[in-house]
């Protein structure tokens, strides 16, 4: 059977974008053998060319392959469908984007940033999303937690790497913007994807106060 065929069956049927070793995998049998990952990445790159044309294409984000519709379709899809995209509050956009820049960071430090206090809820809701994880306790008195971006904060807003991110000249440029509005397909606002959590935050904020870290991060 047709490699590139099979390629694309198995990414049409996946629930998460697909890795060339997970592609791999799947072609092993009891000896072990497997396409090259070389030939799954030329099946990958005629299919994309085969779907230029399309309102569906390939796209790689960083776990891996996924159709998705392009962005275009987005007001028609956006009608189709019950649920609507989340409105993240603007505290939850600038946390998640201080921690995408400056990273590894402690609370403590995106509130120095931030200039308030984070809400403990935007720290719990990004952990849920699987947006951040802690990849570690910084060395000092109280040992805060280092939070890190994780790949499927990449797949969500559409990435492969977070070199794809805009620049701080561009977000500068864009400074007045709406945070909710739709922007480019790799800024920080959620794209058309198969990936549509649909929880609504509205954090409240509070004035900066004198805050213990080790209470923050425990």
């Amino acid at each position: 059977m047709n490699l590139k065929n099979i390629v694309e069956a198995l990414i049409f049927s996946a629930d998460q974008p697909l890795s060339l070793s997970k592609i791999q995998s799947v072609f092993a049998d009891e000896h072990g053998q497997c396409p090259e990952k070389s030939s799954i990445q030329t099946a990958l790159t005629e299919i994309a060319v085969d779907y230029q044309q399309r309102p569906v294409q390939l796209k790689q984000v960083a776990s891996g392959y996924r159709f998705q519709v392009k962005e275009e379709f987005s007001p028609w899809i956006t009608r189709l469908l019950e649920e609507r995209p989340p409105r993240y509050s603007r505290a939850l956009l600038e946390t998640i984007a201080i921690i995408a820049y400056q990273q590894p960071m402690t609370r403590g430090e995106i509130e120095a940033i931030r200039g308030v206090s984070v809400n403990t809820q935007i720290i719990k809701t990004l952990m849920e999303r699987e947006w951040v994880k802690i990849v570690g306790h910084k060395d000092v008195p109280g040992r805060p937690a280092l939070y890190v971006t994780t790949q499927q904060f990449l797949d969500y807003f559409n990435l492969k790497s977070l070199s794809e991110l805009p620049t701080l000249k561009e977000l500068q440029a864009e400074e007045d913007i709406d945070l909710y509005a739709p922007q480019s397909e790799n800024a920080l606002n959620p794209p058309q994807s198969p990936i549509n959590p649909n929880q609504s935050n509205h954090e409240q904020e509070k004035p900066p106060t004198a805050i213990d870290e080790q209470t923050i991060e425990g």
